[in-house]
């Protein structure tokens, strides 16, 4: 009955070790030598056995440095407290049969001693062969020697293991320095560079260099998340770049990933059932493995940074954990300058506005003094003039909004003359957007509007009130509003002998905002001005 080759945790320390299919070594070669001679045989192997086959670390006078299990002797030493000798392996029924007796070689004598480690657990066997069979096995001095050179190959396992242990400690400590280096270099370049370019040049260069690769480089994505668009990459001499534009689905199903935001990490294009119908497409540019990073912004993956080397390689955790710190650290970067461009674009916004402002008190502060009859006057008209630019921009910038509805402003500028119990005023219209250029002017002339109708119109009386509506025509060459403003129930009215500020601010400032035309008419019943303006004035923002 043949061992179980097959324990799981005899074949996980066998791998632990990391011996097999290593290149031969000094130490083990010197043993087999050693044993062969103090046993007198032609052949000596350190045999190591794995759930598949036994391969030999070490062996002299023999040309094979493997064979299939059907052809093991060693693995019967597994279950073997100490030696295992076989005198004559045509005669013992578990190796009459092997391949390597009734064939070539055609051996006769087997003597083995376990390889155990100090867990109990068998590995192989330093094992001496001989093509005449050995009736007396091996004397005690010689089965003494043959223990003892197993356990040295145990030590210089152990210490193998140690060693090995240690170097990948050392590199694993000089990546991380590398990396860590990377990371500072990176940022104190990002702090100097002043466009997106630049900074995703930068990232792809420091990651493609840190990571060995031969591709490295940084895309956006379109809205549906189909294309990716590549300004510029960072490549190794004799690597095609692949600036332009790509779809995805030329590469195979890695968009969803991309989509869904979660690192793609291929150790090999060929081989991933995601890329390998296309594994043409990558040979073509010279990608063999692969390490996709997605970078979101609110939940939506909006860029993409990679990572392309030209054979395939397993990505190691801190590898794919050094790209997306990169891939952040760009994205940090260009969301700053986004930021810094936007206060810029604020900050002249703000400066433009105030300057409209400061020059519109001006003239209002002007108009109103030349044409007041006393001091209180003046100042009751001003302060008002002032509230009701107040307003309008209180509307404006309510929140977040920078723009307003046609209703609201008119309805601001008018509030306070609104009694909604009797009704006096009422508004309404189809929905209008209005931009920051026209909606400060359109209230001011509201404003100014209601004012004259609370002193001699339509809202000087109890009974008196005013209809402001307004409609959209579009049969025209462009859509023109036409807003109408009637008093009601109001004193007789006659036209002034003069026109007043009020007025010419009407005129002026829709001729300016909307780049329209006003009509005031003075019906019996009340005031009636008609502004008609061009739907794109009204809308129009600074």
């Amino acid at each position: 009955m043949s061992p179980d080759v097959a324990d799981p945790a005899r074949l996980r320390e066998l791998d632990a070790l990391g011996i097999m299919d290593t290149v031969p070594e000094e130490g083990f070669d010197d043993l087999v030598q050693i044993a062969r001679t103090i046993c007198d045989t032609p052949v000596a192997l350190v045999s190591l056995v794995a759930a598949d086959r036994q391969w030999f670390k070490a062996r002299a006078g023999f040309a094979s440095c493997e064979t299939d299990l059907n052809s093991s002797v060693c693995k019967y030493a597994l279950t073997e407290p100490d030696l295992l000798v076989i005198p004559d392996l045509t005669a013992d029924p578990r190796t009459r049969n092997n391949p390597l007796v009734t064939r070539g070689p055609r051996i006769r004598f087997y003597a083995g001693a376990p390889l155990r480690t100090a867990s109990g657990r068998v590995m192989g066997s330093l094992c001496v062969i001989d093509s005449a069979p050995r009736p007396s096995g091996l004397t005690e001095p010689q089965a003494d020697a043959l223990r003892r050179l197993a356990r040295h190959i145990i030590i210089l396992l152990r210490e193998r293991q140690q060693l090995n242990r240690l170097q990948t400690e050392e590199r694993q400590t000089r990546g991380d320095l590398t990396r860590r280096t990377a990371l500072i270099e990176l940022g104190d370049q990002l702090r100097d560079l002043a466009t997106v370019a630049e900074m995703t040049v930068c990232g792809a260069e420091i990651v493609g260099r840190t990571l060995n690769a031969n591709r490295a480089g940084y895309g956006e994505l379109d809205e549906a998340g189909e294309l990716i668009t590549i300004p510029r990459d960072w490549t190794t001499p004799g690597s095609a770049s692949l600036k332009g534009q790509h779809r995805f689905a030329d590469y195979g199903t890695i968009g969803p990933a991309v989509e869904r935001g979660e690192a793609l990490i291929l150790p090999s294009v060929g081989e991933d059932p995601r890329t390998a119908a296309h594994r043409e497409t990558f040979a073509a540019i010279n990608v063999g493995a692969m390490l996709n990073v997605p970078v979101q912004e609110r939940g939506r993956t909006v860029g993409l940074f990679f990572v392309h080397n030209a054979t395939p390689r397993d990505w190691k955790p801190e590898e794919v954990a050094f790209a997306r710190n990169v891939a952040d650290r760009v994205q940090a970067g260009i969301g700053r300058l986004r930021a810094e461009e936007q206060q810029a674009l604020l900050n002249r916004e703000l400066s433009h506005r105030m300057k409209n402002t400061l020059a519109m008190v001006q003239a209002i502060a002007t108009q109103t003094m030349r044409n007041a009859v006393d001091l209180e006057t003046a100042r009751s008209a001003l302060s008002n003039r002032l509230i009701a630019m107040g307003k309008a921009h209180d509307i404006l910038l309510d929140g977040t909004r920078e723009s307003a509805s046609l209703e609201l402003v008119t309805r601001g500028a008018l509030a306070i003359h609104d009694d909604e119990q009797a009704g006096r005023l009422r508004i309404f219209g189809p929905y209008v957007h209005v931009g920051s250029r026209a909606a400060m002017s359109l209230a001011l002339i509201m404003h100014e509007l209601a004012t004259n109708a609370a002193k001699y119109g339509g809202l000087s009386t109890a009974e008196g009130f005013v209809v402001v509506d307004w409609t959209i025509n579009c049969t025209g060459p462009e859509p023109i509003v036409r807003l109408r403003w009637a008093e009601h129930g109001g004193p007789p009215v006659t036209p002034p002998a003069k026109r007043g500020f009020g007025s010419r601010l009407i005129e002026r400032g829709l001729a300016d905002a909307f780049g329209g035309e006003v009509k005031v008419t003075w019906a019996p019943d009340g005031v009636i001005c008609e502004l008609v303006a061009p739907l794109a004035g009204i809308e129009a923002d600074e």
